[in-house]
């Protein structure tokens, strides 16, 4: 059966339409793509975005692994790495739950929808491309934000109340983050990333939280 096409596809998390066609021996593009738009309708395989696709046996097998989501968005949008809520709600720092993966790039923001769920991409000057890890998952390079920078990511892209800049405004308590489990090297992380954005806003948004915190 043709289906078996896709065992040597089974290990890995992803595979695209022309590594396909060198594996199965199939030339006629339209024909690949057909077979493979029949396989995803019979949930054989997952369309991650077009051109590109998971075998059913790796997400079943992968789909719970903590770096499973991280290097699916890897995977969607390579220049990017996650940070913002989802690195936060990892470190309990948000006391709201939120599903989607978001994650930072350079190229226009953007929302990226499929099977596996849903990807948000906010955009971020290129000085300000910094702060994250790269990591490896079953070959695929993806990137995660510190815990610092991604609450500077957070706050920087995110629109904060006037107010905040008001000695009395506990812009913690506004925004209901959960601090306490910052240690000190990622306060002086966070800090040192306000230093280099330059950033009016973010040097008053530290200015309050020595206030309140």
């Amino acid at each position: 059966m043709k289906i078996n096409l896709l065992r040597s596809f089974e290990t890995i998390p992803y595979f695209t339409i022309e590594a396909f066609k060198q594996s199965s021996g199939m030339d006629a593009p339209h024909a690949v793509r057909m077979l493979l738009h029949r396989w995803a309708q019979a949930g054989h395989i997952l369309t991650l975005k077009k051109g590109v696709y998971m075998t059913r046996p790796f997400y079943e097998q992968h789909q719970a692994d903590e770096a499973f989501p991280l290097a699916v968005s890897a995977i969607l949008l390579p220049q990017s790495y996650v940070s913002l809520d989802f690195v936060l709600q990892q470190y309990n720092l948000l006391t709201e739950i939120t599903y989607p993966v978001t994650c930072i790039t350079t190229k226009n923001t953007r929302t990226i929808k499929n099977t596996i769920g849903t990807f948000w991409y906010r955009s971020i000057r290129q000085d300000l491309y910094t702060g994250f890890s790269i990591l490896d998952y079953f070959g695929v390079r993806y990137a995660r934000a510190s815990l610092a920078k991604a609450l500077f990511d957070y706050l920087y892209l995110r629109p904060i109340p006037v107010a905040y800049r008001a000695v009395k405004f506990n812009l913690v308590e506004e925004l209901r983050l959960n601090l306490d489990e910052m240690d000190r090297a990622s306060w002086d992380e966070f800090a040192l990333h306000i230093e280099n954005s330059a950033s009016r806003k973010m040097h008053d948004v530290l200015k309050n939280f020595r206030s309140h915190i």
